[in-house]
């Protein structure tokens, strides 16, 4: 994983900081549907993640959850280097979406960093700038687009973040994700069968 990591960050990190970041950061390896941060958790490590996909939701006071924006390979969350470098607790849920490879930095070295290394405050403002954009545009997209658009920039998504035109995934779960019910998505999706823009099966939606 370190490797990967060296390979996707070589021309952005300097190698001193390449190596600090092997020497100390944390290697995790999780399954699709890990919590990688809970809201009210305190968080002590900054994820930097190397491959997979994690979800960013924000819950209601309802217990209910929007989806904000995804991470990618090389992306970390904006939301975690706000609460790391404040103390704060979360207020978002990061859960991987597909089988993961994470990095953990320690909060000691986010801040070490921050003035030893200008690649790494690059890396930390661009990181900001990437993620204050998406939410933008989930907020656009939840302001001005039906629940058709929406669903439709959802199904968009989720082919370029897997890679695939076969989604596994419930209703249900793109119902929680879009914050509206399960009955909605159904019947859109239907409407999406019968239109020719998918297939559904049992377990997956297949994009024609």
């Amino acid at each position: 994983m370190i490797q990967e990591l060296k390979r996707h960050f070589a021309n952005q990190f300097e190698p001193a900081l390449l190596e600090e970041i092997e020497q100390t950061a944390t290697v995790l390896e999780v399954a699709e549907g890990t919590d990688l941060i809970t809201p009210g958790q305190f968080v002590k490590s900054m994820p930097l993640l190397i491959s997979g996909s994690i979800k960013i939701l924000r819950p209601d006071s309802n217990g209910d959850e929007l989806l904000l924006y995804h991470l990618e390979k090389g992306d970390t969350c904006a939301m975690s280097l706000t609460c790391c470098m404040g103390h704060t607790q979360s207020e978002i849920h990061a859960v991987t979406e597909t089988p993961a490879q994470v990095l953990m930095i320690p909060i000691a070295k986010m801040e070490e960093w921050s003035s030893k290394y200008k690649s790494w405050r690059n890396f930390v403002f661009s990181s900001y700038h990437s993620r204050m954009m998406e939410m933008l545009e989930s907020i656009d997209n939840i302001a001005f687009n039906n629940m058709d658009e929406r669903l439709q920039n959802y199904i968009d998504d989720k082919i370029k973040i897997l890679n695939s035109k076969h989604i596994y995934t419930t209703h249900k779960e793109i119902a929680q994700d879009l914050h509206t019910s399960r009955v909605v998505i159904s019947r859109l999706l239907k409407k999406m069968e019968i239109n020719g823009k998918i297939k559904l099966h049992r377990s997956f939606i297949e994009v024609l």
